[in-house]
């Protein structure tokens, strides 16, 4: 069920230059080029005390703000992060992501996919090398020559989840909801568009679809295929013209 169908969810959209990212200033336009691709992620803050007032009410907050939230990759922490590791994981910086590795080279969700759907994923259920597709997706970027010999958005060898751009590839006119998955290398996991159906696709190579990319003798499983969130976007609408995201719904004009 698509909870937020006809309901509005509040953005903050900012418009930046690419020679406001690049690297010394100046737009490059090599997709292959080590600075052509740059890494992105967010955090949220607390302030570090609240203090409760004797007469009731919200009380006051005070002290330094203090880092209880981050995220680079959409469902990186809620499927890939021990659940014993998760609040430790939102304190930290994406720098010292090496530590948590170990769940997105060898993810759970993939071994309780055979659970789920016995037999539905057999080639998946023999594979035991450590997913060192995800590790190139998520933790240090995708390098050149993977997908293609011209597409990368590494960014080095440091394992860090971070979103990441290459802004030497420009927007196509047609965009496929599944990204790179789809063939469109201009969608996630290069950048997030607003129309990429980022669960899928994350959902999809947990599924095996991104091991060719590494391991040429892997067959991806046909339940692949099926593989969704279950949401088709039907009814979105987009502007042509940034800030992109469609008109707010009107709060008298909502669906049943």
């Amino acid at each position: 069920m698509n909870s937020t169908a006809s309901v509005n969810v509040h953005s903050i959209a900012l418009q930046v230059p690419i020679t406001d990212l690049a690297l010394g200033g100046v737009a490059p336009t090599s997709t292959s080029a080590a600075q052509s691709s740059v890494g992105v992620w967010t955090t949220a803050s607390r302030r570090k005390a609240r203090v409760l007032t004797s007469a009731g009410g919200a009380g006051t907050e005070t002290g330094p703000y203090v880092q209880v939230s981050r995220l680079g990759n959409p469902l990186f922490n809620e499927v890939l992060v021990p659940l014993a590791q998760k609040d430790q994981w939102n304190a930290s910086q994406p720098s010292g992501d090496s530590a948590y590795a170990s769940g997105v080279a060898n993810p759970e969700l993939a071994s309780l996919l055979n659970v789920l759907y016995p037999g539905a994923f057999p080639n998946l259920a023999a594979y035991t090398k450590p997913r060192a597709d995800l590790e190139a997706i998520l933790l240090t970027g995708i390098p050149a020559g993977v997908v293609s010999a011209s597409f990368s958005t590494l960014t080095g060898a440091v394992q860090a989840d971070m979103l990441r751009l290459n802004l030497a590839i420009p927007p196509t006119a047609s965009p496929n909801p599944l990204g790179v998955v789809g063939g469109d290398v201009g969608g996630f996991p290069n950048g997030r568009r607003i129309m990429d159906d980022v669960v899928t696709i994350e959902l999809q190579a947990i599924a095996g679809a991104t091991i060719p990319l590494v391991d040429k003798t892997f067959k991806p499983d046909a339940a692949i295929a099926d593989v969704s969130d279950g949401l088709s976007g039907t009814g979105l609408k987009f502007l042509s013209g940034f800030p992109y995201l469609g008109t707010p719904y009107s709060g008298y004009d909502t669906a049943a």
